[in-house]
């Protein structure tokens, strides 16, 4: 567990005594910043448990995941961040109780990891604003503010200055070169359009989705986020998407800010992204996923 899911001791406990009422004896780590998670996953994966239960946002339950990735380890899933995308698209509730009885029931999905330059990520990787706003949003969170109005300023701070990036995009038989504010690659296809964008209806298609903007300014990267809510995205000339097992992402730059399921990290590019099918067992309510 992070320090936010839980600090307190009675939050432990309770989730201690909900696995014993399941017939489990659940082994408890605390982690009080990210390299203590990390010692802790890796210490966990060379145990002799079967399931490693992450408890946390997105993040947490990413670090945990890339320490069992290609092991006969299975994740367990305790969400409690604010987003919770990869629960969600798991269909896993979203309540301690409920997740603890999907643990329990030990229904194994195999999803796919994404993983670029050797780091994997669960559910996306951005390059350009994404980023940008991340590494924003965490300096106004040390400044006191709460986690959305430090991003909604992050968001609008990055508009101001709006860097593009040089890119060059290979893939199969496509290869771009373009001058754009993001390039976005998603572990499997995700819904840009409507209510349900941002969302995923499958994690084990064995493809990454990629969606970027050709040379858009900031009115035209509002346009797009419009069309995205009311419909259309799809038809608009600027933004580019589409799937594949593997991308390669070449750049001028020397180094490149890189984001990981909300984590930023700096990479040398290239970039070398690729799907792993199947590499992560997972315990979900369901078989598998459905389109």
């Amino acid at each position: 567990m992070n320090a936010g899911a839980g600090r307190r001791a009675d939050v432990q406990e309770r989730i201690a005594e909900a696995f014993r009422a399941t017939g489990a004896e659940a082994r408890i780590s605390l982690a009080g910043d990210g390299t203590e998670l990390l010692t802790l996953a890796a210490r966990a994966a060379r145990s002799d448990a079967d399931c490693v239960v992450a408890a946390g946002g997105d993040g947490t339950i990413s670090a945990v995941a890339s320490a069992i990735v290609g092991t006969d380890k299975t994740l367990g899933v305790l969400p409690s961040g604010t987003m919770n995308h990869f629960a969600k698209d798991l269909k896993i509730p979203l309540d301690f109780d409920g997740a603890i009885e999907t643990i329990a029931a030990g229904h194994v999905t195999r999803v796919d990891v994404g993983e670029v330059n050797g780091r994997f990520f669960l559910n996306n990787s951005g390059l350009g604003l994404y980023p940008r706003i991340i590494r924003e949003r965490a300096r106004q969170q040390r400044l006191g503010w709460g986690k959305w109005p430090a991003y909604a300023w992050a968001a609008l701070a990055l508009l101001r200055r709006y860097p593009f990036l040089e890119v060059r995009l290979s893939a199969g038989e496509t290869d771009l070169a373009l001058r754009t504010p993001l390039v976005f690659v998603g572990n499997n296809e995700y819904h840009m359009e409507q209510l349900d964008v941002g969302s995923r209806a499958c994690l084990d298609q064995g493809e990454l989705s990629v969606y970027t903007a050709r040379g858009t300014g900031r009115l035209g990267l509002v346009r797009l986020a419009l069309r995205a809510l009311l419909g259309g995205l799809r038809q608009e000339r600027d933004f580019l998407a589409f799937t594949t097992a593997e991308l390669r992402v070449g750049a001028r730059h020397r180094q490149l800010r890189v984001s990981l399921d909300g984590e930023v990290v700096v990479m040398q590019p290239p970039l070398h992204y690729r799907v792993r099918p199947g590499a992560l067992r997972v315990l979900t309510p369901a078989a598998k996923c459905a389109r």
